[in-house]
């Protein structure tokens, strides 16, 4: 089994459908062939050969055929292999090459990712509102208080059939974000109350002006405004 994914991993159009898809949207056929830079036949292949594989789910609404990832578990699988994947030839960094804004804030698959994943994490583990251990996680009793004001339907996420909570390293920060089921409930949250927007045909996100603020307040280090600088004096 491992022989046969790697054998579907190891082509090139392949691997740009399954990357479009970590956005955790579901993408027609059409759409699919465009990202992957190859004609509607050929993607036709491709999408056959990932749905044999189990790699990818397929909804028929109407006339449409949407493709999404299988399930959570191909998309950290993906971005695992990213991690190993992007390391160059000469050494770090590794994100040499990505676009800024995927690695400023991004989704992977339906959890927040990026250089805001990372921080968002670092102050979830600071604040001992969130406990990750190997394979795993759990939050505090604090965190559920936190969590909770900020929106986030932890109820929801523990009765989810997936982890509840786990790290996944990051592939450009080399750091944990959170993942799981609650890291979706705190995405799905920042999504609902505009802290982030999506940024169309990409898996980028956008830190909105509130988003700024709302951070800075959470105590999220790298969010945080400047101190005024000092008056000379004389």
């Amino acid at each position: 089994m491992l022989s046969t994914v790697a054998g579907l991993l190891g082509e090139p159009a392949r691997t740009r459908i399954l990357t479009a898809l970590l956005t955790g949207r579901a993408l027609t056929a059409k759409e699919l062939a465009y990202f992957a830079g190859v004609t509607a036949a050929t993607a036709s292949s491709h999408l056959s050969r990932l749905l044999a594989g189990h790699l990818l789910a397929m909804e028929k609404q109407g006339r449409c055929h949407y493709y999404r990832l299988r399930s959570a578990e191909v998309a950290r699988a993906i971005e695992g292999l990213m991690t190993v994947a992007t390391i160059p030839a000469n050494g770090w960094p590794p994100y040499h090459r990505v676009e800024p804004a995927l690695r400023e804030a991004r989704m992977c698959y339906d959890h927040m990712a990026g250089r805001l994943g990372v921080a968002v994490c670092d102050m979830l583990l600071r604040r001992h509102h969130v406990v990750l251990v190997d394979g795993g996680g759990e939050v505090t009793a604090s965190g559920e208080r936190f969590l909770a004001e900020l929106g986030v339907d932890l109820p929801s996420a523990r009765g989810a059939k997936r982890h509840y909570c786990r790290g996944c390293i990051d592939w450009t920060e080399r750091r944990h974000h959170i993942s799981g089921a609650v890291g979706a409930a705190l995405a799905e949250a920042f999504l609902a109350r505009r802290l982030l927007a999506r940024i169309p045909d990409s898996r980028a996100l956008s830190l909105t002006p509130l988003g700024r603020k709302t951070l800075a307040a959470m105590g999220v280090a790298e969010y945080r405004a400047p101190a005024p600088r000092a008056a000379k004096v004389g």
